[in-house]
């Protein structure tokens, strides 16, 4: 089941309000002593959270289907990189990682219980069956938070940010379970931000003659510019003029290129055409700019020092030097310990 994006939160008394989980989706299958742990896109994911498929056998009841998220968290923030590392090809890599950073798995659905289908049911009665049915969990298993009151839905957005949430969802309260239906909504955060434009690479399916997006740099407090992250909202014809607009700064751009240092990446520096962890066939290859270019971009958020999410382009920004597209720009949220959040089914 799918969610759209919306503005803000939503009024009135049809919906039931929850944290917006920053992990991987999945759905828990329990049958006895089987338990099947599958990702969004319909892949296994117990190989990868070994911790997970013991715990889910020993708290789960014998038979269900539930849905949920797997988070880990690191510092009382969830870590989302962390998370990217588990999806390794070395079973003795993921059990280390298994030990040193575990797993949680915060559930917010109910989809089976026994030989009882509850897809058809009202989400306020799939949601008060699984308070029932997990009321007795101990961490790493978590039910998510809920409220009916937009007031604490509009709380949790600004405060749990800090402990790495992604906003709000807003479920309709007599909704049933529509798979690959966006009968939710979301609310994420957004902000603006100036970055260099420091590359680019070709649309997909217009190799040579789109833009496909722009590759975008902030200078850290060592005056390194650092890889952030790209912006790609532009339509086809917008891509099209992109192509002669960049021309001028491909000229040279590879004399004292900050990402480019005799094909050796920089230290702490993130440098674009590594390998893909999700997709080892996907084209990385990038053109390189003279980093003299500034746009303004929205984002959501940042993970680590790069943006979580691909960044909407804005505007150009002539009247900015690059030097001055920093980190400092940043707004920073306070953090908010992940256990307060957990508590909130306590």
């Amino acid at each position: 089941m799918l969610a759209k994006r919306v503005a803000g939160v939503p009024a009135g008394d049809d919906w039931i309000f929850e944290p917006k989980w920053d992990g991987f989706r999945a759905i828990v299958f329990r049958d006895g002593d089987d338990v099947f742990i599958q990702s969004r896109d319909g892949k296994p994911l117990n190989r990868y959270f070994p911790e997970l498929v013991a715990t889910l056998l020993q708290q789960l009841p014998a038979r269900c289907v539930l849905d949920g998220e797997i988070v880990i968290s690191a510092g009382g923030r969830l870590d989302f990189d962390a998370l990217q590392l588990r999806v390794h090809p070395a079973a003795s890599r993921i059990q280390k990682l298994s030990i040193e950073t575990p797993a949680s798995i915060v559930f917010f659905d109910l989809l089976c219980l026994g030989d009882r289908d509850l897809t058809m049911e009202p989400l306020e009665v799939r949601a008060k069956l699984l308070a029932e049915v997990i009321a007795e969990v101990t961490p790493p298993l978590h039910r998510t938070p809920s409220t009916t009151d937009r007031q604490i839905a509009e709380d949790w957005f600004k405060r749990f940010e800090g402990a790495g949430l992604d906003g709000v969802m807003a479920k309709p309260r007599t909704g049933t379970y529509e798979p690959n239906k966006r009968s939710m909504l979301k609310v994420k955060h957004e902000r603006d931000c100036d970055c260099v434009v420091a590359g680019f690479r070709w649309h997909k399916n217009e190799n040579g003659t789109a833009v496909g997006s722009l590759m975008l740099g902030l200078y850290d407090a060592a005056g390194i510019l650092q890889n952030v992250g790209v912006c790609a909202s532009f339509s086809m014809p917008k891509r099209k003029e992109l192509v002669t607009f960049l021309e001028p700064y491909r000229r040279d751009a590879l004399t004292d290129h900050p990402w480019i240092v005799g094909g050796e990446e920089i230290e702490d520096q993130r440098v674009p055409g590594s390998p893909s962890r999700w997709n080892s066939g996907k084209d990385l290859s990038w053109i390189a700019l003279r980093p003299e270019l500034v746009v303004e971009v929205a984002y959501e958020h940042m993970q680590g020092n790069r943006f979580r999410h691909i960044a909407q382009f804005r505007r150009w920004r002539s009247d900015k030097a690059p030097a001055d597209c920093t980190y400092e720009q940043l707004e920073v949220v306070p953090p908010t310990e992940l256990s307060v959040v957990f508590a909130g089914n306590r």
